[in-house]
Parts: structure tokens; C-alpha cells; sequence
């Protein structure tokens, strides 16, 4: 994945959970909030004390209001504030005086648009006298150096003694920081921290000494200001002294089972308050204290979470039952989880939708007009039908007459408000996603529409080369001439383009691209990074070529993603295109991977899980906060039923509708393990030779340590399979540490390390010991689309050498890679030692950062060349991706060898292998002497050529060269 991946070490767990590390794009509490920063450059001769009037217009409508300028910076004033809204259509604003002086560049209302809010921080520069609105920072425009910010807290006890504050800048490590002081509002914290990387946000959280307690969940504030205010239990941030209201209240009312509820005040109660509460909608309430602001509510038949619950005080007040830790429980999914079929049921003479929403008090069917050329909104409705609630929670409604291309959403009435969600099983869906579409999916499948492909006999035999859909086509270097030569840039079309090549000026080079270049290496899968309906704020479907992302913010888990598209606006042509993409690759003998994101959703309050059935999707921790294992803001529950059944239904939906070859799981080690098999059963039944794998690292989620579907679980999940981190590491240094190296680059003692790659991480014998009971459960790698690319890892680890002795490396890493069992997995561009100018994290970065350079590959076509020999090589000779881990240790047999040197054999006699194969792998910047087997043995790698041709006849001694890789057949 990712933005950011601080995963698979358990010691950072803790880092994860309360050091704030976070990703730009969990900035803030989402779903509920948007933080607009404006950078005011005043005429440096006015007179008038400027301040702004913002406003903001969407679902919901914030009034117009006047806030002060209450920070600097070299370029200007700023103000800052937090609207209590996700993704207003637009907010406006006006610099004006008290007396409604308006500034020069101002006589009109202007607007902050959607486009300019991403991942809930809209940030503007504008300059006195002028109409222009800036989304980038100017050229004189300061970054935020250093945060220097008085942290105002409020606790309605008065009691500070041992709170504090931890905070950070956004995606780095974060200290605590005391309150040393007390003003009329509460406590007062000086955060100073150094910002290296320029973060616009930082976060925060008060907390107590020890973390036994803390505030909520994380919140985020703009980096450059001088003072915030915070209040106990509110998420929002301030940027001016807000008004507290000190009124006694209920501050939750949860439901924590069928039969018990907690409550909890503001402010302590007494033995006659808790006398005073009463209840309606349950029977017999005893009320009990747990301290002094918490109470519990035992009641004596169950309680119906669809219906209002309410507690009422004279004094504390009202408040509405919400369900907590009761949606978490078994009781909850033995009484409600469903395993009917959900979504749409589509037939031209009418369409049943159904949903599951067990807490809600109703539910209606809203039906759109979709705009042809622009997105829908809640005008564009034209129906709204009430649904009936049925079995176990689930709503439902058939709707006569032809609905083929209608949008439709579900208005989900809940006890304490209503919300417009997408349906969770929506097939199609309108541009940008915030719309469901009824389609006739037979209508979209291209012609000749077959699920014929290539064969594949074992996991192992297939070598898998990872990809993003613009990466493949979108090369075009301005003022150089040179174009990918691809004429359907970035889009699903563009990737089975027959016969393209680079060009120069508009003329063909030799040099092939895209689909001719996958088939040139002889890979057998495409993985593509994801393809399903991701979050608008990465990439907004109207304008898809304005901003790049990776895409691992799942919006819609069963629609392809739109930007991909010739037409993002037509619900049929995102799905017509991307299967006769799957169509192209299998007419060219190539199968299809899908990188798929089960693990969270783009934000969980915003997203059509939580919108439905609040807070059941998602783990939550034992303080009632939203678990963060992904490290990007939510946990996805799979241990629950419904989440299961969502995850499977899925699977099988892509591998059914769209004919997909193998799916790869982003952070699986999130998942349970009976999830994980479950979709492996599940895809066994469609076609066996279906793939599943993914990142089994070990996450710090609240779930059972055996129940995760990570490396130490590999017993339990047979046939799937997990990215051999400990080979990765082994051959190029550890991805969390630049300067490390690894047994290509400069370190020694790694060779039971490397071994045990080879081998595909089973239990070879007492000292080799790996994870895996097969080797189909080994993804062998040296690369991926996170992290560096391992050019750019040897340009960190090894300054001082030069472009030649780190090919060399390269080459090594890519011998060892094809040589060893398991699956291999190879990261688009590693044939030509692709680079990323040192971008790490290119989550977001622009093409220019994570195009294919096709230029590069024609500059290095001989190292292309060394891959494809590789590949050649691999795929002609059986031994070298065994199916078992008895015939890995029955036919491969290592060799004494000296110090950063590994040499086996392996045998003629494993099923289907013609010839006798002698490895060596030489990590020495020197040649080395290797004594050979008796006989005749014909050299068909070296350090400069790779195939299966050979190079020259060797027999006795064999000299290897430095830091190369020999095979040799007999």
C-alpha cells in the first residue's frame, strides 16, 4: 500500500496507535469536518482592520460569520477554521472590515469549490486587491518551519493534574508536552516542534500521564498557528476562544448489550440524580454508578436498536440511545447478520434493491436522472419509495418497470439523524461514486466476452509484474520529443494498445511499450494497483489528469474506478472498458491481478458502511476509538459476519463478472484468518488457478493475535500467499532504514537469510526456517510500488559507487529473485532499474514521478534483456518453482561455498525438469573460484547475459564474477 507504511514491526504499534503517525488524508476527524487555511498578503499601506466573513453551503448550510486573522507568516495574515462539515459544495468568503469595508479583490462573494477541499483541508492564498485564488503555495509564500502553538484545554472537572498533550507533525514522531499554566478558558501547553518535512497540519491529543486515559480521538490543526482551543469530549479544533457551555448535559448514552447501557455526564452526579433519570422505549431500568460521571442502565428484555431509546434528567438533560460495543458483540450478529443476497436484483421488467440496515428506524429508495456530462445531486432525484423492513434487518423494495441506468442511493433514517449512503453492493455507480446505478451488466460484456486464458498448473509457476494503469501509457516528456507512443493515455484502454512503441518526434523507435513490452518479458500476470471506486479527493473523476494517486482509499468495493475511463460520466463504459482490458491481456496469454483494499475505507464516519449501520464495520479500541492498525485512520472488522460476507461476496463478484485471475490483499494481515480462507474457497470454486495473496505483516489491531491473517498464522491458511519481507530486507537492507544494505549491497552474515528465500521460506532443515508451510506461500520480491525502488535504495545505500557496479547489484537481486521457489513478483520498471528520483512514498506524486520512462528502457535494453532471459529461464525449467515443500527439500541441495557466495543444485529428477541446474551467487565485489560437479555444464547465466542458451561449455572450475549470478545446466 501506500501512503505511509509503518507495518510489520510490532515494536511500532504503539507508535501507531498514539504517536499520531498519520497520513495526509486522515487529517482530520472525516465526515465531519473541513479546515479551511487562507493566506491574506495585505496591501502593505491599509489602513482597515481586515478580517473574513466564511460561510460554507452543502448538505447542510454553516451561516455566515465573521473570523479573525489569527496567525502570520512571511507571505501574510492567515486564518484559520474548522467547519463542522465533510465536503461542503463550496465555501465562501469575503475580506471585509467591521463596518463592511470591503477589500479591493473582494466586491463580490467568492468561493472555495469542492475541487480546492482535499482530504478535508482546503488551503488558499490571496493577495489584497486581487480576484485570483491560489491553491499553491507562491513562490513568497513561507512554509511552516517550526510549530510553536498554545494548546488551550478545557475539562469540565477542572482537574489537569497529570494531563498533557502529545503532539506531532503530520507523518512524523511526536513528543508530549505539559501544562505548565492555567488562563480563565483551562490549561495552557507550549508545543514546540521542529518540522523538517514543512507539514501543514499538526496533530494532537490531551492525554493522561501513562495514556490509562485520553481525549478522543486524534486531532489535527493547521501547523502555522499561534493558539488553539480544545474542549473534552468535542473533536473540533478551535481558532479563537470558543464560548464553553458549562450546562450539566449527557455527553453518551450507549448501548453496550442487548440488556445494558452506559451513560455518562459532564459534570458528577449525586445519589439523587441518578435517582431523577428516566427512560423510554425499555422496560424496567435499574440504574447503577461506575464513578462519578458514568452510569449503567440494566434493563430486562431486550432492547430494539431501531427504535428511540431516550434518558431524560432535569437537570443533565435529554439524550438518544446510540449502539456501541452491542454492534461488536456475537449476540448482535447471531440475531441480525444475513447471508441472502444484498444490492440489486436487475430484470428489464423490474428491479428489487435490497439492504442490510438492522439499527435504522427506515430506510427509503431515492432514484436519480443522472446528467449526462455532469454529477448528480439530490435535484436530479425523482422518486423516493419507502423500502420494508424484513428479516434480520434488512430492508428491501422491488420497483417495477426498466431501471437500466437509474441512480439510486438509500436515505437511512437513524435514531439520532439521517444519512444519503451509496449501496455497499453497488455494482455501478456515477461519477465521482456518490450515486448507485442500476445497469444491465449483460449489456457490458465486449464481444467475444470469454473467460479463456492461459493455463496455470501452480501458484508458483506465475510471475506476477505490479503496475498502476497510468504508469503503463502515460509517458510524455515535454520539450524531449519522446512519447510512450500510446494513444488512450491513462486509461483501461490504453493498457492492451497492440503494437506501440516509443517515439521521438512523433517517429517509432525499436523500443517497445505497454502491452508489447509485458509480452516481451514473458511475465504471466499483470497486477494492477486499484481499480476499484476510489476516494474523489485522490482523483477527481471530472478532471482525472489534474492529480495522481495509488488509489488505496476504497470508496466503492464493487465498482471500477471511473477516472480509468474514456467516459467517466456513463456507469456502463468504466465496466465495459476495464473487462475488455482483462479481455486483451488473456487474448495475449497474460492474466489479470486485482489489488484489492478490504483492510479500511477512505474515512470511516464518511464512508456508506458506517453511514448504514454506525459503527458495526469497523474495530473499535477498548476506549471506544476507531482501531488504527492500517496505520490510515480505521480497521475494517472482517471477524464480523456481515464485513465477512461483504469481502467475500466481493472476491467472487470480481471473479465472476470480470473474469479477474488472482487478487492481492493490501494489509491482510488486518484480516482473520476464516475470512482469508473463505475467499480463498470461494475462488477455488470459480476457477482454482485464481491467486490470492497479500501483506501478512503483523499489525497491532484489536484482534487476536491467532486469528490474524498474517505470516505467523501460514498453517492456517493454505494455498495463500504472503510478500517475503525477510528476502526483501535480506537482499537490499531493511525499507524502514535508507542507509541499511543488504547481501547485494555491502552486507555480510546473510546468507541462512537468503537461503531461506530461496528455498521459499519452508522448513528446509534445522537452520533454514522459514513462515511457510509450501512454497505457494512465499511472493518472492525485491521491489514494489511502496518504498524505494531498488535503484533508488543503492543510490542511498552505495553514494560511492558507480552506475555500473550497482547494476551489477541490481542484476543480482534479479537472478536471486528468478532463481528462488515461490511466487515471483516483480515491480513494473525493475527491468530497467526503474527510479523514482528517490520518492518513496510516490502515493501522490505527479506522472513525471510514476510514469514507466521508456526512454530509460530503451537506454537500458540490455538489462531488459538480462530480465526476459531470466524469465526464459524460469519458466523452461520446472525445478525452479517446485509446487511442494517435499520435493524443494528432495531436489534442491545447497553447496559448501565461501563467505557472501550460495550455491545449489538442483536436480534433474523433479517432475517435468530436463536438465541438472548449478546455481551460484556471488556478493562479493571479487571473482570467486567454484569447484563444479563432474561433467560437461553449459553456462546460461552470467553476470552480462541471462537465457537459456549457452553462453560457453565449463567444466571442473568455474570462475563467477563479482557480484554476479552463474547458472549452469548439465
Amino acid at each position: 500500500m501506500k501512503r505511509m507504511r509503518f507495518v510489520c514491526i510490532v515494536a511500532l504499534t504503539f507508535a501507531l496507535i498514539f504517536s499520531g503517525l498519520s497520513l495526509s488524508g486522515q487529517a482530520l476527524e472525516k465526515g465531519k469536518s473541513t479546515l479551511v487555511i487562507i493566506h491574506y498578503k495585505e496591501d502593505p499601506n491599509a489602513t482597515k482592520d481586515w478580517n473574513l466573513w466564511l460561510w460554507a453551503n452543502g448538505p447542510d448550510y454553516f451561516p455566515n460569520k465573521a473570523h479573525a486573522f489569527n496567525s502570520e507568516d512571511a507571505y501574510g495574515k492567515i486564518a484559520a477554521y474548522e467547519f463542522p462539515v465533510d465536503q461542503p459544495e463550496k465555501i465562501g468568503f469575503i475580506v471585509r472590515d467591521d463596518n463592511w469595508n470591503k477589500d479591493g479583490g473582494s466586491e463580490n462573494d467568492r468561493f472555495i469549490t469542492k475541487d480546492m477541499i482535499k482530504n478535508g483541508v482546503a488551503e488558499i492564498w490571496i493577495e489584497s486587491g486581487s480576484k485570483n485564488i491560489s491553491t499553491v503555495n507562491p513562490s513568497n509564500g513561507a512554509d511552516v518551519e517550526n510549530i510553536d502553538t498554545n494548546i488551550h484545554y478545557y475539562r469540565y472537572d477542572n482537574d489537569y493534574d497529570k494531563y498533557g498533550v502529545w503532539s506531532w507533525p503530520e507523518e512524523q514522531d511526536g513528543k508530549r508536552f505539559e501544562f505548565d499554566k492555567q488562563d480563565e478558558f483551562g490549561a495552557v501547553a507550549k508545543v514546540t516542534l521542529d518540522n523538517p518535512t514543512k507539514a501543514r497540519l499538526a496533530g494532537v491529543i490531551p492525554h493522561l500521564e501513562g495514556w490509562s486515559e485520553k481525549d478522543g480521538a486524534d486531532r489535527f490543526f493547521y501547523a502555522g498557528a499561534k493558539d488553539i482551543w480544545l474542549i473534552e469530549g468535542d473533536q473540533t479544533v478551535y481558532y479563537s476562544k470558543p464560548e464553553i457551555d458549562r450546562t450539566p448535559k449527557i455527553t453518551s448514552f450507549l448501548a453496550d448489550d442487548f440488556r445494558t447501557m452506559t451513560l455518562k455526564t459532564n459534570a458528577p452526579l449525586t445519589e439523587e440524580d441518578l435517582k431523577a433519570f428516566t427512560f423510554e422505549g425499555v422496560t424496567n431500568p435499574v440504574v447503577s454508578a461506575i464513578d462519578a460521571k458514568t452510569v449503567k442502565v440494566e434493563v430486562t428484555s431486550d432492547i430494539d436498536l431501531a427504535k428511540v431509546v431516550r434518558a431524560s434528567h432535569p437537570v443533565f438533560g435529554e439524550a438518544i440511545l446510540e449502539a456501541g460495543k452491542v454492534l461488536r458483540s456475537k449476540a448482535f450478529d447471531q440475531k441480525y447478520a444475513y447471508d441472502g443476497k444484498l444490492g440489486v436484483d436487475y430484470q428489464k421488467s423490474k428491479t428489487t434493491f435490497k439492504v442490510w440496515a438492522p439499527t435504522a428506524q427506515a430506510v427509503e429508495l431515492e432514484l436519480y436522472r443522472l446528467p449526462k456530462q455532469e454529477a448528480a445531486t439530490t435535484k436530479d432525484i425523482t422518486r423516493e419509495i419507502k423500502m420494508e423492513r424484513t428479516d434480520r434487518g434488512v430492508y428491501q423494495v422491488t420497483v417495477k418497470g426498466d431501471l437500466d441506468g437509474v441512480g439510486y442511493t438509500y436515505e437511512v433514517k437513524h435514531a439520532k439523524e439521517s444519512t444519503r449512503a451509496v449501496d455497499p453492493y453497488a455494482t455501478a455507480v456515477a461519477v465521482n461514486g456518490d450515486q448507485g446505478v442500476v445497469v444491465d451488466l449483460r449489456e457490458t460484456d465486449p464481444k467475444r466476452w470469454t473467460n479463456g486464458k492461459m493455463p496455470l498448473r501452480h501458484a508458483t509457476d506465475a510471475i506476477i509484474y505490479e503496475s498502476h494503469v497510468r504508469d503503463l501509457s502515460m509517458f510524455d516528456v515535454t520539450n524531449s520529443g519522446y512519447d510512450s507512443g500510446i494513444k488512450q493515455k491513462g486509461k483501461y484502454l490504453g493498457v492492451i494498445e497492440p503494437g506501440t512503441r516509443l517515439t521521438k518526434d512523433g517517429k517509432k523507435t525499436k523500443t517497445k511499450t505497454g502491452l508489447d513490452h509485458l509480452k516481451e518479458l514473458g511475465i504471466t500476470h499483470v497486477q494492477f494497483i486499484p481499480v476499484y471506486d476510489f476516494n474523489t479527493a485522490s482523483v477527481d473523476e471530472t478532471n482525472p489528469l489534474k492529480s495522481y494517486n495509488w488509489g488505496y482509499d476504497p470508496k466503492n468495493y464493487n465498482a471500477p474506478e471511473g477516472s480509468y475511463a474514456t467516459n467517466a460520466y456513463d456507469p456502463k463504459v468504466r465496466i465495459t472498458e476495464m473487462k475488455q482490458m482483462i479481455q486483451g491481456l488473456h487474448d495475449n496469454g497474460l492474466r489479470a491481478v486485482m489489488d484489492v483494499v478490504y483492510n479500511h475505507m477512505f474515512d470511516a464516519k464518511a464512508s456508506n458502511l458506517d453511514k448504514i449501520v454506525p459503527g458495526y464495520y469497523y474495530r473499535y479500541t477498548e476506549g471506544g476509538d476507531l482501531a488504527n492498525g492500517t496505520g490510515v485512520g480505521n480497521d475494517t472488522a472482517s471477524e464480523r459476519q456481515m464485513m465477512h460476507k461483504l469481502i467475500v461476496d466481493s472476491v467472487s463478484y470480481w471473479a465472476k463478472e470480470y473474469h479477474w485471475d488472482g487478487f492481492r490483499f493490501d494489509l491482510m494481515g488486518i484480516h482473520d484468518v476464516k475470512t482469508m480462507n473463505a475467499v480463498k474457497q470461494a475462488t477455488k470454486r470459480i476457477d482454482p488457478s485464481i491467486l490470492v495473496f497479500g501483506e501478512g505483516w503483523s499489525l497491532g489491531t484489536p484482534l487476536p493475535d491467532a486469528d490474524k491473517a498474517n505470516q505467523t498464522n501460514t498453517k492456517q491458511m493454505p494455498g495463500i500467499g504472503h510478500f517475503n519481507d525477510n528476502l526483501r530486507d535480506a537482499l537490499k537492507g531493511s525499507v524502514f532504514i535508507d542507509s541499511d544494505a543488504g547481501f547485494i549491497n555491502g552486507t555480510t552474515g546473510l546468507e541462512t537469510r537468503i537461503k531461506r528465500g530461496i528455498v521459499g521460506e519452508i522448513a528446509y532443515d534445522k537452520e533454514i526456517q522459514g513462515f511457510t508451510q509450501e512454497p505457494d506461500q512465499a511472493i518472492t520480491y525485491v521491489e514494489a510500488h511502496d518504498n524505494h525502488t531498488l535503484w533508488d535504495k543503492l543510490n542511498l545505500t552505495n553514494p560511492q559507487d558507480n552506475d555500473a557496479t550497482k547494476t551489477k547489484m541490481h542484476r543480482l537481486a534479479s537472478s536471486i529473485l528468478l532463481t528462488s521457489q515461490g511466487t515471483t513478483f516483480i515491480h513494473a520498471g525493475q527491468d530497467f532499474m526503474r527510479t523514482k528520483g528517490g520518492d518513496h512514498n510516490s502515493y501522490k506524486s505527479p506522472d513525471s514521478v510514476n510514469q514507466l520512462d521508456w526512454k530509460r528502457k530503451m537506454d537500458r535494453q540490455q538489462d531488459v534483456d538480462y530480465m526476459t532471459g531470466l524469465i526464459e529461464l524460469r519458466k523452461k525449467n520446472p525445478v525452479l518453482h517446485l509446487a511442494t515443500a517435499k520435493d524443494i527439500r528432495r531436489y534442491l541441495t545447497f553447496e559448501t561455498a565461501p563467505a557472501q557466495v550460495i550455491a545449489y543444485r538442483l536436480d534433474d529428477a523433479a517432475p517435468q525438469q530436463k536438465d541438472d541446474l548449478y546455481v551460484i551467487h556471488n556478493a562479493n565485489r571479487t571473482a570467486v573460484d567454484m569447484k563444479l560437479p563432474t561433467g560437461k555444464w553449459k553456462l546460461l547465466v552470467d553476470g552480462k547475459q541471462a537465457g537459456t542458451k549457452a553462453i560457453r561449455k565449463v567444466s571442473g572450475t568455474v570462475r563467477v564474477e563479482g557480484l554476479s549470478s552463474f547458472v549452469l545446466s548439465k
